[in-house]
């Protein structure tokens, strides 16, 4: 930018860039120069003097983290427009109940889709760090909570029950402890050294982000002699609710994510931590939505732009806008698919219901649960259901879920048959014409 400013005209000029109206987001999209030098800038500018009108806007708008880089230069970030506008529809949406759902408001459904949504973000973060589990094949061994076959299932099984120790840690306060023993429940059985599980990463542990393509280093974390007192920093501002000036609690929320990225404290499971931390940071601020969404199935999508959001903050003045935006719009994301998917659900539960209430089989009333079976059944012919897999997905006793399943066969809703000593349920390929018979039709 020097070059803007140098030169007899270069004061008259950099003063008439800083009384222009350029804003710190043109366009409500808070860029970076890697993509502002590729537009077309506004009439009598360069692409230099725009970014620079753009740097000189934000530099009013910028304010200093509790959290640094590796040189001890404190991250900070900008509110603009657009991040007001993000954090409205959030604080709507994720806490309070004007789009909640019955299903998962009410007590009686709301396990259900719980274990749908920690099945879900449990496969998805795995999976966007290397995983290759099927989701199909995830779900069933998450349902039956058979043990993992090979490293990849490991990770799942590992990720599921981390995010039910992050439900457990409720709203007590984070320590370098819990970060810890959460990365050995990620990495028990995963790692090429077992003992890596468990403990901060050492000084002879190189850690490099690298471009997996070029293979450029992009990211060198701090070193591990200042983890300790990095950790205790992150637990600080994660716990810290009084802080002056004001940090949102979303906005601390995704900072947490990001310095547990940044810092990178553990040779394996530090994307994985730092995901499951944002559910713990969430909730814990009261945004009691995000328990059923998961943000993870949205970064699968596009995991270049999640890694782009770090490299951005880095190379742009420690400017955790970049993240912060980017994590915003996920979570947006991953709220609005589940609506989207709590409204098809609804819609499917309406029409099963309407089949069955012309059937004589309803005069012992489905409940909840064998009604979601049901529907599950007249989409999945031949599906094979066990107690324990009903067990998983409804997170119930053995004796619920076996009452469910027999209930459903004593209807002949479902096929009750044997592999082994196990009982098992099976949908029959004619369940929409039972269902038809007994009503007469």
């Amino acid at each position: 930018m020097t070059k803007i400013i140098s030169g007899p005209d270069g004061p008259k000029r950099f003063l008439n860039i800083s009384q222009m109206q350029i804003g710190p987001a043109p366009g409500g999209k808070y860029r970076h120069w890697d993509i502002v030098r590729r537009l077309d800038p506004p009439q009598g500018l360069t692409p230099e003097e725009w970014w620079l009108g753009i740097k000189l806007a934000r530099q009013c708008l910028h304010q200093e983290l509790p959290i640094s880089d590796r040189f001890g230069k404190p991250f900070r970030y900008a509110t603009p427009d657009i991040v007001f506008r993000l954090l409205h529809q959030i604080d709507r949406d994720a806490a309070g109940a004007i789009r909640g759902s019955e299903q998962i408001t009410n007590p009686d459904t709301r396990e259900t889709y719980l274990i749908k949504s920690l099945f879900e973000e449990s496969i998805t973060s795995s999976q966007l760090e290397g995983a290759t589990t099927t989701r199909e094949v995830a779900r069933d061994m998450l349902r039956q909570r058979r043990s993992p076959k090979d490293r990849s299932e490991q990770m799942i099984y590992n990720n599921y029950d981390a995010m039910r120790f992050v439900r457990q840690l409720g709203s007590e306060p984070l320590t370098v402890e819990a970060i810890i023993e959460l990365q050995r429940i990620l990495t028990s059985d995963t790692l090429d050294d077992p003992g890596a599980a468990g403990r901060l990463r050492k000084s002879d542990e190189v850690i490099h982000v690298v471009d997996q393509f070029t293979g450029d280093v992009l990211h060198i974390p701090p070193d591990a002699t200042e983890l300790d007192e990095r950790l205790a920093g992150i637990c600080r501002m994660a716990n810290d609710t009084d802080d002056d000036p004001f940090i949102h609690p979303v906005i601390r929320s995704i900072l947490l994510h990001f310095q547990m990225g940044y810092d990178h404290p553990f040779v394996d499971g530090n994307g994985r931590t730092a995901r499951a931390l944002f559910y713990w940071s969430m909730r814990r601020h009261g945004y009691w939505l995000t328990e059923f969404v998961s943000i993870s199935s949205i970064l699968t999508r596009a995991p270049t732009q999640y890694g782009e959001s770090y490299l951005y903050t880095e190379t742009d003045d420690n400017d955790a806008t970049y993240f912060i935006i980017y994590q915003l719009r996920v979570l947006i994301r991953a709220i609005d698919r589940l609506h989207i998917y709590l409204a098809r659900k609804e819609e499917e539960l309406r029409r099963t219901r309407e089949q069955l209430q012309r059937s004589a089989v309803l005069r012992a009333v489905l409940n909840h649960r064998q009604l979601a079976v049901v529907n599950h059944a007249l989409k999945n012919p031949l599906f094979t259901y066990t107690i324990q897999s009903h067990r998983g997905s409804h997170n119930v006793s053995y004796e619920t879920a076996r009452s469910d399943l027999a209930g459903l066969a004593e209807l002949r809703l479902l096929d009750k048959g044997k592999v082994g000593r196990a009982f098992v349920f099976t949908a029959p390929r004619e369940l929409h014409e039972r269902i038809q018979q007994t009503s007469g039709v």
